[in-house]
């Protein structure tokens, strides 16, 4: 005849049911954090990746500032830039025109800036614009996307079909080589007859040569 058992589970094993619950419940949240920390990481460092590009704000404080009073239009051309193309790497701020009836060219000097190799002097060459020769000439805004560094600018871009756009005074076209993409935005009287501009050659130094 068997006999009733007279067995008892031990404190310490009741007490395993409980500390195995809460431990499954700490990995649970351990992991969380660690999934939280790895997205947190994940998205510093995009953020860190960017830091060569420019917002569209500092472009059009930079527009503003470089164009003041004529600029009315100017953050729709940017917003319409930024809508197609992105954020850019890099920015020109130049003049042209002053030479304009030389060989029926337009020639142009300015700036570029960027975040991460200062600024460098650009100089460019293109058809005529038909500006006044010998006026002040017009002042022009380039946004520059894709630039791998600052030697790969120096080349000649051709104009994209159909990608003008006016408004309020304020233009833009877009030239491009295989990878790089210009935008020059151009106000008043440069801004109508800009849009007409087929191709553009920069260049490190002045050359009187557009080929």
């Amino acid at each position: 005849m068997l006999q009733k058992s007279n067995f008892a589970p031990s404190r310490d094993v009741a007490m395993c049911l409980p500390l195995a619950a809460l431990w499954s419940s700490m990995k649970a949240v351990m992991f969380g954090m660690l999934a939280l920390c790895v997205g947190v990481s994940t998205a510093a460092a995009q953020a860190a990746g960017n830091t060569s590009q420019y917002s569209i704000q500092e472009i059009v404080d930079a527009g503003h500032g470089f164009f003041g009073s004529t600029s009315g239009g100017l953050a729709k051309v940017v917003e319409r830039a930024f809508q197609s193309y992105g954020l850019p790497n890099g920015y020109i701020l130049g003049q042209e025109g002053s030479g304009a009836f030389v060989a029926g060219l337009t020639y142009g000097e300015g700036s570029l800036n960027t975040k991460n190799a200062g600024q460098h002097s650009v100089y460019w060459q293109g058809p005529s614009l038909g500006l006044d020769a010998g006026g002040q000439g017009s002042r022009i805004m380039m946004l520059v996307y894709n630039l791998p560094s600052v030697p790969g600018l120096y080349k000649r871009f051709g104009g994209v079909s159909g990608s003008a756009y006016v408004v309020a005074g304020v233009g833009m076209t877009v030239l491009t080589d295989e990878h790089i993409v210009l935008v020059p935005i151009r106000t008043g009287v440069g801004a109508r007859l800009g849009i007409n501009v087929g191709y553009l050659k920069l260049t490190q130094q002045p050359t009187w040569n557009p080929f």
